[in-house]
């Protein structure tokens, strides 16, 4: 079937290509830098991650240096549809020195802005609780030590003022998360201690004010991780409460719940107290395992919940997985362009008679509607968005990818 057979098809019932395909190419997605890498960055200290992450593999052909990442990156852009981002943390500074945490500065990653301002593409961040000695134990913000606190925060304080310069820098709002590995591997004997230490140390970090067109705080929950099993100090209930009360964004990694949760029910209702959202859209198989993103059952009810809910003006989509069993930038290209299908699957939906059955409480016609409407040719219209935005589909795009993987690969 070609695009304008498909077009009619669904104009049949009442949706409009042209316009589902003009919104998603308005829609930046956030593509993270540490897959390229498995999780290791530049840092000269730097080991294994630790705080409960873990890539696990050996593929051939993994960045080494800034460089090598910025290639891998550009390679993937030019395999993706649109327009998008990149998501740093901290670890991946760009410089000759060897600051500490806490001595990070704005120069420390110039060479990324100019990067981007080549590319045209918007920077996110985040400051990296985690792979480093005064995170042994799994405490930072919440730990019983003042001093290791203050350390933190500091390193918090300076990840803030590099966001803001970023975001300045570059027109466009650096989105700046905060995720912290803090918990317990056993049950504890008092875990308000541990939840009022963060809390003070979380506002000790964001007291001070920065230009919201700059830079978006965003505070990001854990269900549990490696060595934190029993208590984890920074629970969903705790930045919920946290970010309303402080206006910060709210980050929904679809990894970090228990494995029953949909997390897609959860965007509308968090909607309803906070006026914007941050996603990290990941694939858990038995815990927050951050594999690459299929396009399943849970990235579609995401996407539906996204457009059926008028919140994609209010979310800034991230992606966060690491799988060092396959090839890196073929991981990047499939993740964000499921990603994309799915968002363009939702578009393409018979909203208006969807809510209308509903509505009337016709729920034999709304699972007919729903049931028949998953035979239609979305993948013709994938096609031509692909086409349009001159990129690869198909089999053209597994030999792109292959050639790449290969190209790399003597990095070892």
């Amino acid at each position: 079937m070609g695009y304008e057979s498909a077009k009619a098809v669904f104009a049949d019932w009442g949706v409009d290509t042209e316009d589902a395909m003009t919104r998603l190419k308005t829609v930046p997605i956030s593509m993270h830098c540490w897959q390229g890498d498995d999780v290791t960055g530049f840092e000269t200290r730097s080991g294994s991650s630790g705080g409960g992450i873990q890539a696990t593999g050996n593929h051939p052909g993994r960045a080494r240096t800034p460089d090598e990442l910025r290639a891998d990156l550009e390679f993937a852009y030019s395999m993706i549809p649109g327009r998008h981002r990149l998501n740093l943390h901290a670890i991946y500074m760009d410089t000759e020195e060897t600051p500490d945490r806490d001595q990070i500065d704005y120069r420390h990653f110039a060479r990324w802005v100019d990067w981007a301002k080549a590319q045209g593409i918007g920077l996110d961040f985040n400051p990296t609780f985690f792979g480093h000695a005064k995170a042994d134990d799994n405490l930072t913000l919440s730990h019983p030590d003042a001093g290791i606190r203050e350390f933190w925060i500091e390193h918090g304080k300076r990840s803030r003022e590099i966001a803001a310069r970023i975001g300045a820098e570059l027109g466009s709002p650096c989105v700046n998360n905060i995720w912290v590995p803090d918990g317990y591997k056993d049950i504890p004997i008092d875990r308000m201690a541990a939840r009022k230490r963060l809390e003070a140390s979380l506002d000790a970090m964001l007291a001070g004010m920065h230009e919201t067109g700059h830079m978006r705080d965003a505070v990001e929950s854990k269900l549990f991780g490696i060595g934190v099993e029993a208590c984890t100090i920074g629970s969903h209930e705790f930045y919920l409460g946290y970010a309303i009360r402080k206006g910060t964004l709210l980050c929904l990694d679809m990894g970090h719940f228990h494995p029953t949760e949909n997390i897609a029910d959860k965007l509308s209702a968090v909607a309803l107290s906070l006026p914007q959202i941050l996603l990290h859209v990941s694939r858990p198989m038995r815990w927050d395992s951050d594999h690459v993103i299929l396009l399943n059952d849970d990235l579609l009810a995401m996407a539906h919940e996204l457009v059926s809910a008028d919140l994609l003006e209010r979310t800034y989509i991230g992606l966060d997985f690491f799988d060092a069993t396959i090839s890196r930038t073929a991981a990047w290209v499939i993740g964000t362009r499921n990603m994309q299908k799915a968002l363009l699957r939702a578009l393409l939906m018979p909203w208006d008679q969807l809510r209308a059955v509903e509505d009337t409480l016709d729920f034999t016609t709304r699972l007919m509607l729903a049931e028949e409407f998953k035979d239609l040719p979305f993948g013709v219209i994938w096609e031509e968005f692909c086409k349009r935005m001159e990129r690869p589909s198909g089999l053209a795009l597994i030999k792109e990818l292959t050639r790449y993987s290969e190209c790399v690969a003597a990095r070892g």
